[in-house]
């Protein structure tokens, strides 16, 4: 095992396009450090100049404590796993997971010994005859982590392993996954565009946009503090409503959006203090979808925290109910909002569900004893602890300094 370190790592192309620019990663041994973004973010750039597959431009890249930068791909110590699992189709599973060994030469009892123990690991000991066409995706993948891991490499990589799988088999195959890795204790680097995967999976998340490190942090970390406007809408499913607000101070501070006001309790203010350097100024408020609940489920909830709407669509879930409902006010447009909505499948302009102008289509997370309907008036709880602000100019979160506040 060993840490892989990315000192202001770069990968400039020939036309002058920066995939990765100045990447200050560090990943420590036995870690599995997720790297997450949008398409086109440059983590899987990062990914192959572990690998060895990109050349480095600039900076230094280490496995341990050797600089690899112009060291081969084959002298790095490293296993990797595609999201094609890029198995030879007339192999057995067994032939598939002992070829890099045979390559390298080993005995005939060491591969065996080898392909035995991560057959038994990975529950593939009554597979090992069969041919990659006569096995499901999710063994196929298996297949390709035991091809990984009979090498006992320094460190793992991953690029999007489970994006060919469909979605029950993925929530189980992440578990697998995440499972072995903390088996084996081996340092892994893992790639993915999902930001459930990211969450579930790693011990520290890395969000990347444009190339560019916006945060690591532990998952909860990354969900409770998100460092920025990108951060905080690229994390969390449905993602975080970004409404247009201002601060203002009425006897205490509230949160104004369009023609209502949120009073922001005590609690709020003590994990933000700089929102009092923002009093009469514009915010962006976040607010997750389920940190609102429908007021009817809720026993004395004061009307100085409820946020009034028409109901729009509601799509019953069984456990829950998502309420999307219309509010006068707007939604927040930067450029990190429109990259997210992109991101997320929307064309720019395009306008939200039951839109009228001026006004906002706000997601929440309802219990399923909820009884609304499309067409109700409808008025939602804000837990207002949860509550996250950034500042419209600059994009950063609103905690403990202003960060750059917007005059």
């Amino acid at each position: 095992m060993a840490q892989v370190s990315f000192d202001q790592v770069s990968k400039v192309y020939p036309d002058g396009t920066r995939a990765v620019n100045r990447l200050d990663l560090g990943i420590q041994d036995g870690e599995f450090m997720v790297l997450v973004g949008p398409s086109g973010c440059g983590k899987t750039t990062a990914l192959r100049m572990v690998a060895g597959l990109e050349e480095i431009s600039e900076g230094v890249l280490k496995i341990g404590e050797r600089v690899v930068n112009h060291v081969p791909s084959r002298d790095r110590d490293i296993a990797m796993v595609f999201q094609s699992y890029a198995l030879y189709p007339h192999l057995s599973v067994y032939d598939n997971i002992a070829f890099g060994l045979r390559l390298r030469k080993m005995s005939k009892d060491e591969i065996d010994r080898r392909v035995q123990t991560a057959a038994k690991t990975l529950g593939l000991e009554d597979y090992l005859k069969r041919k990659p066409r006569a096995l499901s995706g999710g063994q196929r993948q298996r297949v390709a982590m035991g091809r990984a891991i009979v090498r006992e490499p320094a460190a793992f990589l991953m690029d999007e392993p489970l994006s060919n799988l469909d979605a029950k088999l993925r929530v189980q195959t992440r578990a697998e996954i995440a499972k072995l890795q903390s088996d084996l204790g081996v340092t892994t680097l893992y790639v993915t565009h999902d930001q459930i995967e990211a969450m579930t999976m790693g011990d520290r998340v890395a969000v990347m946009r444009k190339g560019e490190l916006q945060q690591v942090a532990d998952p909860q970390e990354l969900y409770d503090r998100p460092d920025n406007l990108f951060v905080g809408g690229f994390i969390g499913s449905p993602a975080m409503n970004m409404l247009d607000a201002t601060i203002e101070q009425n006897g205490g501070i509230t949160a104004h959006i369009g023609d209502q006001a949120i009073a922001l309790g005590s609690e709020t203010l003590d994990q933000r203090p700089a929102l009092r350097d923002y009093v009469g100024k514009p915010v962006i408020i976040g607010i997750r979808p389920e940190d609102l609940e429908d007021a009817a489920l809720e026993t004395g909830a004061p009307a100085n925290r409820i946020l009034k709407g028409r109901l729009e669509l509601r799509e019953a879930l069984g456990s829950e109910i998502m309420a999307h409902f219309a509010i006068k006010g707007a939604t927040a447009e930067t450029d990190e909002t429109k990259e997210l909505a992109a991101d997320a499948g929307a064309a720019e302009g395009t306008p939200q569900i039951g839109v009228q102008e001026n006004e906002a289509v706000v997601v929440g997370r309802f219990g399923a004893r909820s009884r609304i309907k499309a067409g109700d008036e409808i008025q939602a709880v804000v837990d207002t602890r949860a509550l996250h602000f950034f500042d419209p100019g600059t994009g950063n979160g609103i905690y403990d300094s202003p960060k750059g506040a917007t005059t």
